[in-house]
């Protein structure tokens, strides 16, 4: 069975990126000043992080279940099933309205979407996997069982430079965020599964950049059981300046000499609205059995 695979722009994955793949990558939409602007295609990363930086009024939303279904029929017309890849559902509710509108008539058991809680980098791998299952020739179903079975394999540590945007996010209060300020605390963040956690706090760059390392070298060995780190994809995302992101991908290599692939990218930009800008990321995923 011909088999299309397809993700969101929180992937990290371009659309040029995604005419060479072969895939389809679904724009994600999102509010300055009230008008409305598609990833890279009506605003590039680079400039929505310039907004970012100015502390403009950003807002993230999702794809209208028209264009998305719309996306899918075009997918369909050429081939029998699409795997779609969003954001993981506990940080947007894109994922499960697109679940839901893949129960209609037209696309029950052709359209399988996969809930896998992978979001930036760790969506990317997701999505690399999902290519090279089909050009196996794994049905649409048999990834996305695949995927969903490897859902919690993956982790991402983020130090971030301000507290700004989690206070204006809500996430923390105002009090905390000054506290925070006065006595220049970084936290470091954690997704792993659904949502967005406090992982530690640290003072200096140095240390949470070590921080990171070390969470990741934890996940490799205790959870993922993998003494080397050869089984594991490693990555790096970001919303920091290029100088600190390659001397940071220096420490990174020299941290884990065995993984020689190294994914870099941009930071998603849902999540970027909670980060601000001068973020770096450390991202791990366990490596999918079936391409070993």
């Amino acid at each position: 069975m011909s088999v299309a695979i397809m993700t969101d722009s929180n992937s990290g994955i371009t659309q040029a990126e995604a005419r060479d793949l072969g895939i389809m990558v679904v724009p994600m939409p999102f509010y300055i000043d009230e008008a409305v602007y598609y990833e890279d295609i009506t605003m590039s990363q680079a400039e929505f992080y310039e907004y970012l930086a100015k502390k403009v009024d950003v807002k993230t939303s999702q794809p209208t279940p028209d264009s998305l279904m719309n996306t899918w029929r075009e997918a369909l017309k050429d081939n029998d099933e699409v795997v779609y890849i969003p954001m993981s559902s506990g940080l947007s509710s894109s994922c499960g309205s697109a679940k839901m509108l893949a129960e209609e008539d037209e696309f029950e058991g052709r359209v399988l979407v996969v809930d896998n809680q992978r979001i930036s980098v760790t969506q990317r791998q997701s999505t690399m996997d999902a290519i090279a299952l089909a050009d196996k020739g794994y049905s649409g179903t048999e990834i996305r069982d695949i995927l969903m079975r490897c859902k919690f394999e993956s982790s991402i540590y983020i130090m971030m430079d301000t507290l700004y945007y989690l206070k204006k996010g809500g996430r923390i209060t105002p009090a905390a965020a000054a506290i925070g300020t006065l006595l220049k605390i970084r936290p470091v963040l954690q997704i792993q599964g659904e949502k967005l956690d406090a992982y530690t706090k640290v003072k200096t760059v140095k240390q949470g950049k070590v921080a990171m390392m070390k969470a990741i070298w934890k996940d490799i060995k205790e959870r993922f059981g993998d003494d080397d780190g050869s089984n594991c994809n490693l990555a790096i995302a970001y919303t920091a300046s290029p100088d600190e992101v390659s001397a940071f991908e220096a420490e990174v290599r020299e941290a884990f000499p065995m993984n020689t692939k190294l994914q870099i990218d941009p930071l998603s930009l849902s999540v970027s609205c909670h980060i601000g800008p001068g973020a770096l990321a450390l991202a791990v995923s366990k490596k999918v059995d079936e391409l070993n």
